[in-house]
């Protein structure tokens, strides 16, 4: 037995159930934000919860030269930044001694073959057992030569008895239709579709599986879950802060290549499909394909009519004055790059024909806030009338994704009293009282189900490409007319939003 694992501490206690087999995850583009602040930590928590295998490695590869000592250093001072007071020093000795890194240039072949050797050696020293995860943290624009390159070294073979080889890429996943479908073309030149792993952490979150629980566990939800009883829905993905240090990243991507095309739509599929047959991946893949592929489409000469594009000024968050987005690091003093997106979509098919789903997405708001609200029709009649009914609104269901997770729903009831007043009232389920255990983050949640060859909560090449089709005629428009409407930082986007509800006598909720 190789003596880095004699003293293991993951070895002292029983396992938990579903812990992967041994294996190795490559991170390319290791030195980057993500690594320390999001996959590192994630694998940590998997590690103090005995979720990992003993025979388990990190390989980061980036330009960056760094030595294993040193990467292991780094990595630790961006954990003990995540999980302040938490970090056990045992589980970190154990984990930290399977931390390595590799300098190279994920362009060259000569580093593909220096990687290749080191994970041989890792497999005899280790026990890896020729098991490889491959995660893209890099650039997007390296995404096809890395792919290429691994191809061409034969790493991303899987042959019988010589373990799986596994491909993770995070978004964005192309910056256009074409470019998705160009994406997809070159990595299954070498990687059959079941190896790859189009990572969105948004589906790795409780509250957004908690869509499909709430809606196909209770009996209640699903019958009204349609156009006879649902008005509309409103989806609202809200960040208080602006793009800080990401101006160059968001000049090249804006809100609705950052938010919509991945997040936003990835949860209206949820909230739109049809009950899957299993909750297992090809099942729930399919009805998702099968709203994006309902979605009307918008034509190019009418996208003024469905979207709109704003772009924030200076102003008030939380009583401090922040600067517009035009005064931030990198961006261009006339940019006219979107920082918020509203849309109305139409999803034509018998369960929804005629209720509008409208969404948006934007920074500077008033506060963070994602949330998924169906409003139900109003009630055809009631018996109260006059004054006593003043607070009576809509039944509406909240889902709350983030940040006080769980569930709200809007009831009439009666106020207390010696008269029949009736106002709207909350109903809430909040997760950390229900259930008191704090959610797992995401990304845990997702490099378990990866390691595990689970690909359920991932996107499938139909999903990524049935996105961008959606939102093509509205970036083909917006490259025409490059205007994006102004609003103030601290509020809930431009005036041209409120008027996309308005003219269907309609109004965005505050969440």
């Amino acid at each position: 037995m190789p003596e880095t694992l004699q003293q293991n501490v993951l070895r002292d206690e029983q396992r938990l159930p579903a812990v992967p087999d041994p294996g190795v995850v490559v991170i390319f583009g290791a030195s980057g934000d993500l690594t320390a602040r999001k996959l590192v930590p994630a694998l940590y928590d998997l590690a103090q919860g005995r979720r990992l295998p003993m025979e388990f490695a990190v390989v980061g590869i980036s330009r960056t030269p760094m030595s294993h000592d040193e990467f292991r250093q780094k990595l630790r001072k961006g954990l003990d930044e995540q999980r302040a007071g938490s970090v056990s020093e045992d589980v970190w000795e154990s984990f930290s001694k399977g931390l390595f890194y590799l300098p190279g240039d994920s362009k060259k072949p000569e580093t593909y073959e220096e990687l290749k050797a080191f994970l041989q050696q890792l497999d005899e020293e280790r026990g890896t057992g020729g098991n490889r995860v491959y995660y893209l943290s890099s650039s997007p624009s390296l995404f096809s030569t890395i792919v290429e390159r691994l191809g061409e070294a034969g790493m991303s073979q899987e042959e019988e008895g010589s373990g799986y080889a596994r491909l993770v890429i995070e978004k964005p996943f192309g910056r256009d239709l074409e470019s998705a479908k160009e994406l997809n073309g070159d990595i299954l030149r070498y990687f059959r579709e079941k190896q790859i792993y189009r990572i969105d952490h948004y589906l790795g979150k409780e509250t957004v599986q908690n869509i499909l629980a709430l809606r196909f566990s209770n009996g209640i939800f699903e019958p009204i879950w349609n156009q006879h009883y649902v008005d509309h829905v409103q989806i609202t993905v809200a960040e208080d802060i602006g793009v800080g240090t990401r101006g160059a990243f968001y000049e090249e991507a804006g809100a609705l290549r950052d938010i919509v095309q991945n997040h936003v739509m990835q949860v209206l599929c949820l909230t739109a499909m049809e009950p899957p047959v299993a909750f297992d991946a090809d099942s729930l893949r399919e009805e998702k394909v099968k709203v994006l592929k309902a979605v009307r489409p918008i034509p190019e000469d009418e996208v003024g009519e469905y979207a709109v594009r704003g772009q924030y000024d200076g102003g008030w968050v939380f009583g401090e004055e922040v600067k517009g987005y035009r005064e931030e690091g990198n961006v261009a003093p006339d940019s006219e790059t979107e920082t918020y997106v509203a849309l109305k979509l139409l999803v034509d098919n018998w369960r929804w024909a005629g209720v509008p789903f409208y969404v948006r997405a934007g920074k500077r708001m008033p506060k963070k806030s994602t949330e998924i609200a169906i409003q139900f029709h109003k009630t055809p009649h009631t018996p109260f009338s006059g004054p006593d009914t003043r607070g009576l609104e809509p039944n509406v269901l909240v889902i709350r994704v983030q940040p006080e997770e769980g569930v709200s729903m809007k009831i009439g009831a009666k106020v207390p009293g010696s008269g029949f007043e009736v106002r709207s009232v909350n109903m809430d389920l909040l997760y950390g009282s229900a259930f008191m255990e704090e959610a797992p983050d995401a990304y845990q949640r997702l490099l378990l189900d990866l390691m595990l060859g689970d690909p359920t909560l991932f996107i499938r090449a139909d999903e990524a490409e049935g996105a961008w089709e959606i939102l093509q005629p509205v970036m083909e428009s917006w490259s025409k007319d490059g205007h994006s409407a102004r609003y103030a930082a601290g509020t809930w986007g431009p005036d041209e939003a409120a008027a996309l509800l308005g003219h269907d006598g309609r109004e965005w909720r505050r969440p």
